[in-house]
């Protein structure tokens, strides 16, 4: 019972989350039929999103069709434990939930929200991309990204040195170099 030939797939999940701000572009792009069906096409069987203060409802699905299981929720006292059980996150650039993801080594998606004014987070996202910790993405670019990843490039990340995250600040905020 269980096992890897009775024909059950091993519960897959990815788990959105923007946090505690309202970032509909991001729960309607994870809610896209195209992005639906590449992580169905990926092997994921389940989509939770936390859509925070949104207004933007997302379609829910049991996935007893063979489509994605879809739920959502509001707020949670703690997403730890949304985020212990995930198999891919994508998140909003909020330091505390990139930081929380990585220092759990959950691959993760960090999508920028473009309507912020002098956005720092998609700085700090970029960067930690570039550093191939993560992927970076847009709302609409979050299906491109999704099909394009390869998740065993991605390195892990080690929050023992935080020097070069605090040069990064140093420099956005205008310090001289050390």
């Amino acid at each position: 019972m269980g096992g890897a030939d009775d024909g059950v797939k091993p519960k897959r999940v990815v788990f959105v989350t923007v946090g505690t701000t309202c970032f509909d572009a991001l729960v309607k792009a994870a809610d896209s039929l195209e992005v639906k069906d590449e992580l169905l096409r990926r092997g994921y069987t389940h989509l939770l999103i936390q859509m925070g203060r949104g207004s933007y409802l997302p379609a829910k699905s049991t996935g007893d069709d063979g489509s994605l299981a879809v739920d959502y929720f509001t707020f949670s006292s703690s997403i730890a434990d949304h985020l212990r059980s995930a198999s891919l996150v994508i998140s909003h650039a909020g330091s505390g939930s990139i930081f929380e993801s990585l220092q759990l080594g959950k691959p993760l998606i960090v999508v920028v929200n473009e309507d912020l004014m002098d956005n720092h987070q998609s700085e700090l996202a970029e960067e930690l991309a570039e550093r191939k910790h993560l992927y970076c993405a847009r709302p609409r670019t979050l299906h491109q990204t999704i099909a394009g990843m390869d998740l065993k490039s991605l390195l892990p990340y080690s929050s023992g040195d935080a020097t070069p995250v605090a040069k990064l600040i140093n420099r956005f905020l205008g310090f001289p170099e050390d």
